[in-house]
């Protein structure tokens, strides 16, 4: 099972959903994620890829992988927001590993 991190970014806008629906299908997403079964994952550039998830607004989560023992949750949005949150993970992978991750619970 590889490790999942998560910048302060993802965090917050995972904590802002309400939809308890949403909220464990992301769950799920992740463990998937964890245990090598990405699933509907594409890469987007830059060493980031975009785990997609169809339900409501098609909501996506981007994560860059270090090597096969780690993952880190940049950060998330839907299909309205997909470029800017594109521009904003690329960027949050360049940042140094000690300002941009803690572990994900």
């Amino acid at each position: 099972m590889r490790e999942l991190l998560q910048t302060d970014v993802f965090r917050r806008w995972e904590t802002k959903l309400t939809d308890s629906k949403l909220r464990s299908i992301i769950a799920a997403r992740l463990f998937r994620l964890a245990n090598g079964l990405g699933g509907d994952v594409k890469p987007v550039g830059e060493g980031v890829s975009e785990l997609r998830i169809h339900y409501g607004a098609g909501y996506r989560i981007y994560f860059h992988q270090h090597g096969n023992a780690l993952i880190v949750l940049l950060c998330g949005g839907d299909k309205s927001t997909q470029q800017k949150d594109i521009f904003y993970a690329k960027w949050l992978a360049k940042l140094p590993e000690n300002q941009k991750a803690n572990r994900y619970e």
